[in-house]
């Protein structure tokens, strides 16, 4: 595989509503990579209903389908209240359909799957962002994704749950370290539910668009009681908070049309969660399939279609690093669930700018707020991509 198709697989590892790679000599985009396909892949399966999630087996990877990812976000204190925001994303790319491993006399660095991942950490005292990307191949075991349970590798950055066991918990440990020059960043995180997995969509499908493939199956952790360990500058802090998850499969493929994606999510003080996701036309109109989910603090679902909610943009801010504007602030309403609310960026740029693959694109933490009094009502994650350029192939 050459460089320029390496980096085109890569590229998957900067986003969570799909992928835009095609591996053998292209170019590729953010979360679309992992949702676009070609005729030569048509054999992988595609996301279709019914669907009927099956957990634990759900959590672990899916080899049939071409692209997957598992997506963690969270807000976490050390014990003196300093705050923090981090990311953590492991993806899987099937190269072809089937499992062309290795045979007797073949080479070791023969294999059938690419595993990008990404890490960030948001520092809102000291206004700064740290990002960091890896990249590893199936060969010799430096990538890999269970098929029974979840355990997921990337290099050293590694994601392995345990289901449950008696009276005690499904829980997953996140690790993920990198050094630069101001010392080590890193976590070193245990995750455990505090809600059934959030089905998204209809019929256990997500849909991104008109076409037929245009789909993924998608559920989230929408709540999950974090502990552990974050490092950053090179000093390590006990940590405590709270976390999302997001697992999506597929491979399907986002609308010749679309530019790039809107999407949010937000942890509620009164126990609610909610998910949306608006993509746009290059018009710039709002594709009509985009919608959400909230969460009732029970864990029961309901699906919001784009009629249900709104989001709009507050203001403004340019990149200095690609001069691209993004929006900056968002007023969020749900008007059946009572909800206007205001999320804020906890700091300025958080751009992930000139990635590996040539992509730019904005996912920050967010705190959110009560639109009409100002009160603090939770926390949140947004990400934007397409503002630094088109999401197309």
């Amino acid at each position: 595989m050459t460089i320029r198709n390496r980096r085109a697989a890569l590229v998957c590892a900067i986003a969570a509503l799909g992928c835009a790679v095609a591996i053998e000599g292209a170019s590729g985009t953010a979360r679309d990579v992992a949702a676009r396909t070609t005729a030569s892949h048509s054999t992988f399966d595609m996301a279709r209903a019914p669907y009927s999630f099956e957990f634990p087996r759900d959590h672990a990877a899916h080899p049939n389908y071409r692209s997957e990812w598992w997506y963690y976000t969270g807000h976490v204190r050390t014990n003196a209240g300093r705050r923090f925001g981090y990311e953590l994303t492991f993806f899987r790319i099937g190269m072809h359909p089937g499992d062309p491993r290795p045979l007797a006399g073949q080479s070791r660095w023969r294999g059938n799957e690419l595993y990008p991942a990404h890490f960030a950490i948001t520092d809102e005292r000291g206004l700064t962002f740290f990002y960091v990307d890896r990249f590893a191949r199936e060969a010799l075991g430096m990538g890999h994704a269970s098929a029974t349970n979840l355990d997921v590798k990337a290099n050293r950055w590694t994601l392995v749950g345990t289901p449950l066991r008696g009276r005690d918990r499904e829980r997953m440990r996140l690790r993920a370290a990198a050094v630069t020059a101001n010392g080590t960043d890193g976590v070193d995180l245990v995750q455990v539910p505090e809600k059934p997995p959030a089905i998204h969509g209809h019929g256990g499908v997500s849909r991104k668009a008109a076409c037929e493939g245009c789909t993924s199956h998608y559920y989230s952790y929408t709540r999950l009681r974090t502990t552990g360990t974050l490092e950053f500058g090179g000093v390590r802090f006990p940590v405590s908070g709270i976390s999302w998850m997001d697992h999506e499969f597929g491979s399907g493929q986002l609308g010749p049309d679309q530019a790039g994606w809107d999407w949010v999510s937000v942890q509620l003080d009164d126990g609610r969660d909610l998910m949306l996701y608006r993509l746009r036309q290059k018009d710039g109109s709002v594709t009509p399939a985009s919608s959400g989910s909230l969460v009732s603090a029970a864990g029961t679902v309901r699906y919001l279609p784009l009629r249900a909610f709104t989001m709009e943009a507050q203001g403004s801010w340019r990149s200095p690093h690609t001069n691209a504007v993004y929006p900056s602030g968002w007023r969020v309403r749900v008007p059946s669930a009572r909800l206007d609310l205001v999320l804020e960026p906890t700091v300025l740029d958080q751009e992930l700018a000139g990635t590996t693959g040539g992509i730019s694109y904005w996912e920050g933490a967010v705190t959110v707020h009560d639109a009409a009094h100002g009160a603090e009502r939770g926390v949140g994650y947004v990400e934007l991509t397409g503002y630094a350029g088109p999401v197309s192939l």
